[in-house]
């Protein structure tokens, strides 16, 4: 079983030469045998044909995932667990580690191992999957872990484009025309701007982690419904405000959100190992209130989301291929015009309890690259409890600005929910 990269897999896979890792981390209460963990782990490769893919070049230098009867398992690293913090020190190391893609699958798996708590670690290399997938086989992974013969299923796994868009618009000669016509200006469009000969210098990279409790984050969700927003506006709203009273004149009052795919393309299902998602990007209203702009900001979602298009999207992607390099090199070398990446995963529907263990964190996952800006946010909601993960990098946000950051995004949350509380 095999298939060509899609363009948007090819952006992230690179020259293979730099990572670009997803790194999902979760606390379990209980023992374990490696062997368990093997096993877990050979199951959900059984399941899923690309977590045991290898990426092969043809004559043309185009990658492909390609799968064997013969294949590698999931590699697993130990550690001896030290501190509660541990695994943030075991994403960055993961971070910085290639995928040889050529001869491992382009998924890890890091047991930071303690006598009664564990830490384990998903690391993947960003063009197998998204946050969502990861999270899919990660619910696979500890119901297998928990109850051995439990049956997980086999994908059917997305071969093509021909899988993603349907047949009467991906035949469609006016629908083929358009997204050819709009590729190949984009692609003139791309290699007409002018960009810098040398990319941003990363310097250190960095992770910052906290938790709202389960009383602030029901009372953060109580509140944007009270509002009529979604909680990702409102975290969006507070983001770009804390970026503003930081960074002043500096920040560009501009944050780009990940929507998921899944939403419009219902081909793609929860469970499948996919990467491609979709974009908008959020602004903020200085000049009024908080509450005001929250309104006009959901506004503003709302009417981007309904534009995205993930049929035409793809069709447009997949016929620029020959402008990949120049896309790259926009990225990694253009200059930078969002303060970060927001992306909020929503509650996370894996259970806390099981038989023989528990479940008692996710961690959000970190993702880092080398195609500008690094700076990222990510939230997700576990067990009632709100979790941040914010990646960055000193050569685009300096970390002291980005401890900042955080302090304003929390103070501005408990403003908004409290605002008596604070006078």
């Amino acid at each position: 079983m095999k298939r060509k990269l899609l363009f948007g897999e090819r952006i992230l896979l690179g020259d293979g030469t730099e990572p670009f890792n997803v790194v999902i981390a979760f606390r379990l209460r209980g023992t374990f045998k490696k062997e368990e963990i093997q096993y877990a782990l050979s199951q959900i490769q059984g399941k899923h044909p690309w977590l045991r893919a290898l990426i092969q070049h043809d004559d043309h230098k185009m990658p492909w995932f390609e799968v064997s009867e013969k294949y590698p398992p999931i590699p697993i690293r130990m550690v001896n667990r030290k501190g509660e913090d541990d695994w943030q020190e075991e994403s960055r190391k993961e971070w910085e580690t290639l995928f040889k893609y050529g001869e491992q699958p382009l998924l890890r798996f890091i047991w930071i191992r303690g006598e009664e708590v564990s830490d384990m670690l998903f690391s993947f290399h960003h063009c197998l999957c998204d946050g969502g997938s990861a999270l899919a086989f990660l619910y696979e992974f500890l119901t297998i872990l928990d109850h051995p013969s439990a049956e997980i299923g086999v994908e059917n796994p997305i071969l093509g484009i021909h899988d993603v868009v349907p047949e009467s618009i991906l035949t469609n000669r006016t629908q083929k025309l358009k997204a050819k016509l709009i590729g190949r200006v984009a692609a003139m469009a791309i290699k007409c701007i002018p960009v810098g000969k040398k990319a941003v210098e990363r310097q250190n990279d960095y992770l910052i982690h906290w938790k709202f409790d389960k009383e602030m984050s029901r009372e953060l969700i109580s509140y944007c419904k009270s509002m009529e927003v979604t909680v990702n506006t409102f975290l969006c709203a507070v983001v770009l405000q804390a970026f503003k009273k930081v960074k002043g004149a500096a920040a560009f009052n501009k944050v780009s959100c990940p929507v998921d795919i899944r939403r419009f393309a219902n081909q793609i299902k929860e469970d499948h190992i996919f990467a491609f998602g979709l974009m908008i990007v959020v602004s903020a209203n200085h000049k009024i209130s908080f509450s005001e702009n929250l309104r006009l900001m959901q506004e503003s979602v709302e009417r981007k989301t309904s534009k995205l298009n993930p049929y035409i999207t793809m069709m447009v992607m997949e016929s620029a291929h020959d402008a990949l390099k120049s896309f790259t090199k926009l990225l990694k070398h253009g200059k930078s015009s969002n303060d970060c990446m927001f992306s909020n995963l929503g509650r996370i529907q894996i259970p806390h309890q099981y038989k023989a263990f528990t479940l008692e964190t996710i961690f959000s996952p970190s993702v880092i690259g080398p195609l500008g800006n690094t700076t990222t946010m990510v939230t997700s909601t576990f067990n009632g409890e709100m979790d941040f993960s914010f990646v960055g990098s000193e050569g685009y946000l300096p970390y002291s600005e980005a401890l900042a950051i955080r302090d304003e995004v929390i103070q501005t949350v408990k403003e908004q929910l409290d605002p008596i509380s604070v006078l």
